[in-house]
């Protein structure tokens, strides 16, 4: 069956770094555009980046353009979302998805990024 797994969150100062990953499972990863998405306490999901099966375009929203980087290693089935300077508006859970553009038919259960000094 589908399995997604995220790691690398935690509590971060803001102006820090993480690197999250997420392994992926019981399909064909290089197949599949990919998804990092966040959730913030009260708030709806809201989508981070995107990036082609094999990797070479992303796409990010506003919030994450110049300070988040997507990227994959197919050959490992595992997705990554680099942050650097981080807010604490970047405080969420943050979800990898398989899809794009809002459509997401498997998603893993996150993993919790907070900034905070």
């Amino acid at each position: 069956q589908v399995q997604l797994v995220e790691s690398g969150g935690g509590l971060v100062q803001p102006g820090g770094s993480l690197r999250l990953s997420c392994t992926a499972s019981g399909f064909t990863f290089s197949n599949y555009y990919m998804s990092w998405v966040r959730q913030a306490p009260g708030k709806g999901l809201e989508w981070v980046s995107h990036l082609t099966p094999g990797g070479k375009l992303t796409y990010y929203a506003n919030s994450a353009k110049g300070r988040f980087t997507i990227s994959r290693d197919n050959a490992k089935n595992t997705l990554y979302l680099q942050m650097d300077s981080l807010k604490p508006e970047d405080t969420a859970l943050y979800v990898c998805a398989r899809g794009r553009g809002g459509t997401y038919d498997y998603r893993g259960q996150g993993t919790q990024v907070t900034v905070s000094s």
